[in-house]
């Protein structure tokens, strides 16, 4: 009797470590998958590929707080890697983020803007507000044709939530002075002055590649507060905007590595399945 009470107690104990392995294991064949699909592409284009893809977020364009962004080490992690790319070689960057920080996202446009080597950035979903921001410093940004941009004008925050800068000032502008807070009115202070060093910040990144009329329309079509901060810019109108350095394709191996980042966190989240097969075609 002895025997077999020992017997399942190393079964327990087995099963116990073998339920702490699993989720290591499990993430160590996932990241030589994500290796894998990455050097395939690698090879395939012969540049230095990085990657900055937000999967996880809780994220919603009617305004749920975003948990994965943009942040000081993704920035860090990135320069990092252009840092240490060869001056001349070409680097692919695999952005899929709904933004962040704009300190972050500067930081990482500029030193893309200053690699020497060919820049492109390749968005299969999405690249929202610092996003948009760092596609824009490449030489050529490849969008699946149902990708999207978005719109890089400042938001201003306090303790009372998050505001575009453009409607800060709008308010300011339709009232009087002493109709109107303090409070609301240095965060109109600050507006101005997030938007200026915004335009200042897009017309640093793209000034070198368009004329300065071109350079205006974009800074006036992103900065301004013309949309709403979460406004999808979709592939044809990115096309339209920035001109022929955009084209609506992407590499195979780009979705392939899209499939390795599954949102784990959002419950009940909907599935979608399909089976890849072609139609087969009756006759009569």
């Amino acid at each position: 009797m002895n025997g077999i009470e020992t017997l399942f107690s190393n079964v327990w104990v087995l099963i116990f470590f073998f339920m702490i392995l699993l989720p290591k294991i499990q993430q160590v064949l996932l990241d030589n998958a994500r290796k894998g699909e990455l050097k395939k592409l690698a090879g395939r284009r012969g540049t230095n590929i990085i990657t900055l893809i937000h999967r996880q977020e809780t994220i919603s364009f009617l305004g749920i707080p975003i948990t994965k962004y943009i942040d000081i080490d993704d920035s860090e992690e990135v320069l990092r890697a252009i840092r240490l790319t060869p001056p001349d070689a070409p680097i692919d960057l695999i952005l899929h983020t709904p933004g962040g920080i704009a300190l972050a996202a500067t930081q990482i446009a500029f030193a893309l803007d200053g690699h020497r080597g060919r820049k492109t950035v390749m968005i299969p979903h999405y690249a929202m507000s610092g996003g948009t921001l760092i596609a824009m410093a490449a030489d050529e940004i490849m969008m699946d044709p149902n990708a999207v941009l978005g719109p890089v004008d400042p938001q201003i925050g306090d303790q009372h939530g998050v505001q575009p800068a453009s409607s800060i000032l709008a308010v300011v502008e339709r009232k009087k002075v002493d109709e109107i807070e303090d409070r609301t009115l240095i965060l109109a202070e600050e507006s101005r002055k997030a938007i200026g060093q915004m335009k200042n910040t897009v017309r640093q990144i793209i000034g070198d590649k368009y004329s300065e009329e071109k350079t205006e329309e974009i800074v006036e079509e992103l900065v301004s507060g013309k949309y709403t901060h979460d406004f999808p810019i979709t592939a044809g109108e990115v096309c339209s905007l920035f001109g022929e350095c955009v084209k609506e394709e992407l590499p195979n191996e780009v979705y392939s590595l899209m499939r390795l980042y599954r949102m784990e966190s959002r419950p009940r989240r909907p599935s979608v399945e399909f089976v890849p097969i072609s139609p087969v075609r009756r006759e009569g």
